[in-house]
């Protein structure tokens, strides 16, 4: 970790997960996706701690495609209709609406937008396309008004890493003829995830010591979407895609020292070729994963704000 080009409050939060993991490391997901499960969430859940109070927070399961779903939301006041569904990152196999907990209470502070943490269903457990199906389900849901906090609000699709994915690899399936989605007020995607690819510039760059490894992210494909078929679908890899004229205005929120970065940038350029309207906000000395460290490092709360300024200025 001698790159000079990191963020020092970043780097120090990576050396803190580090050193936390030195003595009991996670198992490898592709061998023990369960162990890994479990200690990737208990690495991750003391990042969440602490934040903003919200005005309310509540716990509900939605029926969605033959189970219950569970979910949080939190309101940052009363009158907060308008709402983010953030869905958190973790390669589709670990992580939670606990992980990702003071994300997004912190995002619902800055934009004024209730914020809601679904509980997606994991890998290998339910490989592709489950849970981008459940994010569908849930968006049509939400427009539906079976969350009567939110009912009748604007409605964003979100996320960081995997999360990204599948909030545009939904958005992507609910298209319709003309390509737009009715009723999605936006895409906010954080570090995101658009093709099963690994031999770009930023996979070679950061192949190892930067947080996400290569052939971490390699060994969650693998367990999200193992046939070459389900990797050519536009909604598990959003940069196949023949087009995307139609989708709503994008947030894109790059890490600079990420194996992402290079299809982040890929990603970007085709959105704003065929007319999306992109904005973006880099954060050239953080790695993958950095959201987590809001509250504990500038740069993270930076990108929070960045999004909650891009909320409040949505149409």
């Amino acid at each position: 970790m001698s790159d000079p080009r990191w963020d020092p409050e970043l780097l120090a939060f990576q050396q803190a997960n580090d050193a936390a993991a030195a003595g009991d490391p996670p198992p490898d997901p592709l061998l023990d996706p369960l162990g890994a499960r479990r200690r990737i969430e208990a690495l991750n859940l003391p990042a969440a701690q602490g934040g903003p109070a919200m005005r309310d927070s509540r716990e509900f399961w939605l029926p969605l495609r033959g189970r219950r779903l569970f979910c949080r939301l939190h309101r940052p006041d009363e009158g907060a209709r308008d709402v983010a569904v953030l869905l958190h990152g973790g390669g589709w196999v670990t992580n939670s609406v606990d992980t990702h907990d003071r994300v997004a209470r912190e995002l619902a502070a800055a934009s004024g937008w209730s914020v809601l943490l679904p509980d997606y269903a994991l890998s290998p457990e339910s490989r592709f396309p489950v849970a981008v199906e459940e994010v569908a389900a849930l968006f049509a849901a939400l427009r539906a008004g079976a969350v009567p906090e939110v009912a009748g609000g604007r409605v964003v699709l979100g996320g960081d890493s995997a999360g990204a994915n599948l909030a545009l690899g939904a958005a992507l399936g609910l298209r319709g003829a003309d390509g737009a989605v009715p009723g999605l007020a936006g895409l906010l995607l954080f570090y995101g995830v658009y093709a099963a690819e690994f031999d770009n510039g930023s996979y070679r760059e950061f192949t190892e010591g930067y947080g996400l490894t290569a052939s971490r992210m390699r060994g969650f494909w693998d367990l999200y979407a193992p046939e070459a078929a389900m990797r050519d679908d536009p909604r598990c890899a959003p940069l196949r895609a023949a087009g995307f004229g139609g989708l709503p205005p994008c947030l894109l929120l790059p890490a600079g020292l990420d194996v992402l970065r290079d299809e982040g940038a890929a990603m970007a350029a085709a959105l704003r070729r065929d007319g999306v309207a992109v904005s973006e906000h880099a954060t050239p000395g953080a790695p993958h994963g950095f959201i987590r460290a809001v509250g504990r490092a500038s740069a993270a709360d930076a990108a929070v704000a960045a999004a909650g300024r891009w909320l409040r200025g949505l149409d």
